[in-house]
């Protein structure tokens, strides 16, 4: 359980009885209604993290909603875009071994994140990670319609594991993972994909393109 849940928890419960007690008690059922909503949509269970060498985890739970590629500082990279709805866990976690170089938040649009303009116009935090192998991986937690707020709580020089817990975004939203293009994707649109223990993807045993 995330600690934001059970805040909003008790906040809830309090407004629940200050309700019952100064007006009907039957409309305290709408705040502890809330309050169990929120305990249950910061929920954060344990996931069996995969140990295949070179293996890329998918850094959220959601819907795979892009395989593409694309250039990124006129390199070309493959992007993986992951849909959060209201309904998914929303705890984000490191989609491989090594050390976070650069951390970027950037102020932004509240697009929808179907939306492929919110890639780079809504807000979002940027992550850029370098595996044990060499790698760059870039991984982007984006604001959607109702994220207002995105979490990370690792910074540059941070070590991180695969599937490793780093940060969280508040309701609906949009992961992304850009890879070099040698990398072996395993998953295709319309894929249902679990943080921290789905892979996205193999990257090759030495170091590849960037």
């Amino acid at each position: 359980m995330v600690r934001d849940g059970i805040y909003y928890a008790l906040a809830l419960l309090v407004v629940a009885v200050l309700i019952g007690i100064w007006t009907m008690p039957s409309l305290a059922v709408v705040p502890l209604l809330l309050a169990v909503f929120f305990l249950w949509f910061f929920r954060d269970p344990e996931r069996t993290i995969p140990s295949a060498p070179g293996a890329v985890v998918s850094p959220a739970d959601g819907k795979v909603t892009g395989v593409s590629t694309i250039q990124m500082e006129g390199e070309a990279r493959t992007r993986i875009s992951i849909f959060l709805n209201v309904f998914n866990v929303h705890v984000n976690r490191s989609p491989a071994s090594g050390v976070i170089t650069a951390v970027e938040y950037r102020r932004g649009k509240y697009l929808n994140a179907m939306n492929p303009a919110s890639a780079e116009l809504n807000e979002q935090n940027i992550c850029t990670l370098v595996t044990e192998d060499g790698y760059h991986i870039v991984f982007k937690q984006i604001a959607g319609l109702l994220a207002r707020r995105i979490v990370f709580s690792r910074r540059a020089g941070d070590r991180v594991a695969r599937g490793e817990r780093i940060g969280l975004i508040k309701f609906g939203s949009r992961c992304d993972v850009i890879l070099p293009v040698s990398a072996k994707v395993l998953v295709e649109v319309g894929n249902i994909v679990k943080g921290g223990s789905s892979t996205l993807a193999i990257l090759p045993p030495t170091q590849g393109e960037f």
